[in-house]
């Protein structure tokens, strides 16, 4: 194990805490081989799409509706980069703290499907999934393990429209039914909010560290670099997901073997 005070002090809070809220970003999935998109070396990052757009103008809900084929080029892009990933020891072991504690709740930026995979349940998939497709025109809906095979876009079997990932695209707000699962789970009490690999950028993400400050509750960033809430947090660790909560686990659990 890796000597640290701070890496002490979080697993004690940790191991004291019942109720513990994780926010997730795409710095978790990292270490399961998956790129950060606009982060520094990922996959779009400082490069526009063929057509001359920004990522953020090709993956917008105008896009989709304007010109699906455009939008649906990049989603499956991404789609591509996350096939074949498997959960890390990051999300296992948060899916491990929540068969031990009374609550664990996720909340998720990510679309990959890796908190479910690892069998986290409490899950909240703020901008969905990318294994959910749903019709721009009906109510239809379908769950697919992945994009291979696809029609891009693909038509709606009932109504002869087109079907769209289950995801929230730039521009568009998150569901209502996710946020008021959110606030449920906060009004309902929280003893920990723990941030990892998120820059916090929306305000529904940042939001719960800002009501932890506000709250004195205590509240962890796991991020190997500097974020919109870094100065909000109570103790920083500065490292990748994977490694932080292996190390977290160890101190928790000192008997038992340390996760790949």
């Amino acid at each position: 194990m890796i000597s640290d005070p701070v890496l002490d002090r979080v697993a004690s809070l940790l191991e004291r805490s019942r109720r513990i809220l994780f926010i997730t970003g795409a710095g978790i999935s990292a270490d399961s081989g998956l790129p950060t998109y606009r982060g520094i070396g990922g996959l779009y990052h400082d490069r526009l799409t063929a057509e001359g757009l920004t990522i953020e103008e090709a993956l917008s809900g105008e896009m989709m509706a304007l010109r699906p084929d455009i939008a649906w080029r990049y989603i499956a892009e991404i789609e591509a980069n996350c096939r074949g990933a498997r959960p890390n020891a990051a999300h296992r072991l948060i899916a491990a703290l929540e068969q031990e504690k009374p609550m664990v709740c996720v909340l998720t930026q990510n679309v990959d499907g890796l908190h479910a995979d690892a069998g986290s349940r409490n899950l909240i998939e703020i901008h969905g999934t990318v294994h959910r497709l749903r019709c721009n025109e009906c109510t239809h809906g379908r769950k697919v393990p992945d994009y291979a095979g696809l029609q891009i876009p693909p038509e709606c079997p009932r109504c002869g429209g087109f079907m769209r990932p289950d995801v929230v695209l730039f521009g568009e707000a998150p569901p209502p039914r996710a946020i008021e699962r959110l606030e449920h789970v906060l009004q309902g009490g929280i003893d920990l909010v723990v941030s990892i690999g998120t820059t916090s950028v929306f305000p529904y993400i940042a939001g719960p560290v800002v009501w932890a400050a506000r709250a004195c509750v205590p509240s962890v960033e796991i991020n190997p670099g500097d974020t919109e809430v870094s100065h909000l947090v109570d103790h920083r660790l500065r490292m990748g997901a994977a490694e932080a909560m292996a190390e977290l686990w160890q101190r928790i659990h000192p008997h038992e073997p340390a996760e790949d």
